[in-house]
Parts: structure tokens; C-alpha cells; sequence
């Protein structure tokens, strides 16, 4: 085995240590459910770039779905085309609700709201600071 090789192992186990994400590949994810969410009729889509705000994650994906059905389409098929895309949903909280629904894709969080429950927690003033990404231009 070459020492090439063996960089790439970790120490418990002959199976590949997991490579860190490439920036570029978060926003790459971000912009496609944003484009996801615009092509399933999803309202006022934004893009945050969150590096300069949280260590958690990098990007969040926010829309307004106007019923139970369209929330959950827009939740449905984003975790479709970003699993067609190879990323791997770890979590979601709100489906049943359909208030918030919240997808965890580790570096990218998606957030799809009801209007009222959007204007109520406002998560792009509470994020401010967080750079608006122009995903329409993106990628």
C-alpha cells in the first residue's frame, strides 16, 4: 500500500476517511433547490451564505409554499433532485405540521415555510448579516 493511499484511510478502519465538502459544491446544492423550489411554484426563494455567521452550516434555502400540498412538493422534490445530485438528506422536522419544514443536508439547510409562519420568525432578518446569494446566476 502506498502512503498516498494510506492518507486517505482512517486509523480504525481500511475504509476511506470522509473528504470535507468542497465550498463550491454546498453552493452548488443550495442554488439547485432553490431552482427546484422556483420550478415547483415555491415563493420568495433565497439563498443565505452563512459561513460568515454560524459555524453549522453554509448555506440555507428559504420559500413560501401557499398550502399543505405545495410544502410538501417543494419538500419532496428537493430531497429528489438533490438526492439524484448524490447528496444524502440526514434529517427533516415540520413535514407533518406543514408550518416550517426543515430538510438537514449538513451543509445546506432548507426551509420551507407557510406565509404566516414565515413572517412570523423571519429568518432572513434574524440572519441579516448573512450575504443574499443570486442563484438564478449561480453555478
Amino acid at each position: 500500500m502506498n502512503t498516498a493511499t494510506l492518507s486517505t484511510l482512517s486509523p480504525v478502519s481500511s475504509v476511506p476517511a470522509p473528504q470535507p465538502t468542497p465550498i463550491s459544491s454546498a453552493l452548488h446544492r443550495a442554488c439547485l433547490a432553490a431552482r427546484t423550489a422556483a420550478d415547483n411554484k415555491g415563493r420568495d426563494i433565497l439563498v443565505l451564505d452563512m459561513r460568515s455567521c454560524t459555524p453549522l452550516f453554509d448555506f440555507f434555502v428559504i420559500s413560501t409554499g401557499t398550502s399543505r400540498r405545495q410544502l410538501h412538493t417543494l419538500a419532496e422534490e428537493t430531497d429528489a433532485a438533490l438526492r439524484a445530485d448524490g447528496d444524502t438528506r440526514l434529517g427533516i422536522e415540520g413535514y407533518e405540521a406543514s408550518k416550517w419544514i426543515v430538510q438537514d443536508y449538513g451543509d445546506v439547510m432548507v426551509h420551507v415555510f407557510d406565509p404566516d409562519t414565515r413572517d412570523y420568525y423571519k429568518l432572513e432578518e434574524l440572519w441579516a448579516d448573512a450575504k443574499k446569494v443570486d442563484w438564478e446566476r449561480e453555478d
